[in-house]
């Protein structure tokens, strides 16, 4: 697969989800959306974050991003839209 196709795969799917899993939300759930750097479109599960944590956001595991395999994406809350989780930089 190329990069953009791997892109579109994984947007509106939630983090941390196996490609043969159900790639959706599930009801009853709070998620927060992922917006720029290599997890974009993809949805973050933080139902049981709690305040704390959701406002420090997080730093995802993903091998999309600048360094490959274990390198993390950091994504922190918008300020005005806390729905929206920005890009930060990626980490080693």
């Amino acid at each position: 697969m190329d990069e953009e196709f791997d892109e579109q795969l994984l947007r509106g799917r939630v983090y941390g989800a196996e490609l043969d899993e159900d790639l959706g939300p599930e009801p009853g759930r709070v998620y927060r959306e992922l917006v720029g750097g290599p997890l974009d479109g993809q949805l973050l599960d933080v139902t049981d974050w709690d305040a704390d944590m959701l406002e420090c956001g997080a730093a995802l595991i993903t091998n999309l991003g600048r360094y490959g395999g274990g390198g993390r994406a950091h994504y922190e809350p918008r300020p005005g839209d806390p729905d929206r989780w920005d890009w930060a930089g990626d980490t080693a």
